[in-house]
């Protein structure tokens, strides 16, 4: 085989043309989480706490599957790069196990640890009502998400981000168009309110899942999905683990910091719960690019360890650092010029302006 143009492109060609396609996806999934948000915060305030207060678990879910996609992503691409196309075979197996056994522990989760874990941030009987279903929704139905995730990391791993793009922009597609209709009973749906945000998102995730699936089996030819005699082998578990826990460890603080936040904030108000909620959806705004180039360096620097190329990686990092600088300096002066602007797409009340207009300044 020729060698992967992740060991021969120039970096600064390489870095975009790995990194934009992700940007894009990523850009428009939190679109999506805005948009839902934006959708349930005309329904009534109570609603848009609901789902603020269902964050940490969605974030906790993803942390988890993009955790294990970063290590899938980067054992995968260093067996690549050291031309071990059966060692790189298995570590796409073993991650889609692994997807599956994580969507198990949070089908589990979903009938378990839900009504406490809203119980302990609100009493309000609306807030609690709305957070379980739409949460339980989400968990319950959740494989698309973590097969649409894996799906991603394979297709990125070997260089096809613009697949991984279509993947991730055909289920946030679907989720907005699905949105206003399922939320306010549109074209003869019935009207279901929070509860149609979460139906949008997990039918638009499942069938990313199917298109993200379909991609690897008919264009990945690098990898072969052959499950005949497949078994868990716990050493390449380990070293995916070895990468995506950290990772995944990350991510996940935001849930914590998110929930021990929401517990204080809503003995203020619902409100300044509502708020944080609405700041944390906007931040995604800003840092999901960064997130889109740093899973478009992972495949580049994995490659070239594996190829032993160590001014490859040295130049990705240097140049990935300088972008994502000047990424977040714009989200910051996006921040600090516009906040009422940004408030005023998620039907923000008096209050809800005086509490949110310093606090998104002084955050960003």
């Amino acid at each position: 085989m020729k060698e992967n143009k992740m060991g021969t492109m120039p970096i600064n060609k390489l870095i975009l043309t790995m990194s934009l396609p992700m940007i894009i996806s990523m850009v428009v999934q939190s679109l999506y989480n805005i948009v839902d948000s934006i959708f349930v915060a005309q329904v009534s305030e109570n609603a848009l706490t609901a789902v603020s207060l269902a964050f940490p678990i969605q974030n906790l879910m993803l942390a988890v599957q993009i955790g294990t996609g970063v290590g899938i992503n980067a054992l995968l691409s260093r067996k690549l790069g050291e031309d071990k196309f059966k060692g790189a075979n298995k570590a796409a197996l073993n991650g889609v196990f692994l997807a599956v056994a994580h969507y198990m522990l949070f089908l589990i989760a979903a009938f378990f640890l839900v009504e406490p874990f809203f119980r302990a941030q609100t009493s309000d009987p609306e807030i609690l009502a709305s957070g379980i279903l739409y949460s339980k929704i989400i968990m319950v139905f959740s494989f698309g998400q973590f097969i649409q995730v894996t799906a991603e990391k394979l297709l990125q791993a070997t260089g096809r981000t613009v697949d991984a793009m279509w993947v991730q922009g055909i289920g946030a597609g679907i989720n907005i168009i699905l949105d206003p209709i399922m939320i306010f009973g549109l074209l003869g749906f019935p009207r279901m309110g929070v509860a149609g945000a979460a139906w949008a998102t997990v039918i638009g995730q499942s069938i990313a899942a199917v298109v993200g699936i379909l991609l690897n089996v008919k264009r990945n030819k690098e990898l072969n999905f052959n499950v005949k005699g497949f078994k868990p082998e716990w050493a390449i578990i380990r070293s995916i683990y070895v990468v995506g826990i950290p990772s995944a460890v990350m991510t996940s603080i935001t849930s914590v910091t998110t929930f021990a936040l929401n517990i204080i904030l809503i003995q203020f108000s619902t409100t300044a719960t509502a708020v944080f909620g609405v700041y944390y959806k906007l931040q995604s705004f800003v840092f999901m690019p960064i997130f889109g180039i740093n899973n478009g360096i992972i495949p580049i620097i994995s490659y070239n360890y594996g190829a032993k190329n160590k001014k490859r990686i040295t130049d990705t990092i240097r140049l990935a650092i300088m972008y994502a600088t000047a990424i977040m300096l714009a989200g910051f002066i996006l921040f600090q010029v516009f906040p009422e602007q940004l408030l005023t797409l998620f039907n923000a009340s008096e209050e809800m302006m005086a509490i949110g207009v310093p606090s998104i300044r002084i955050i960003s």
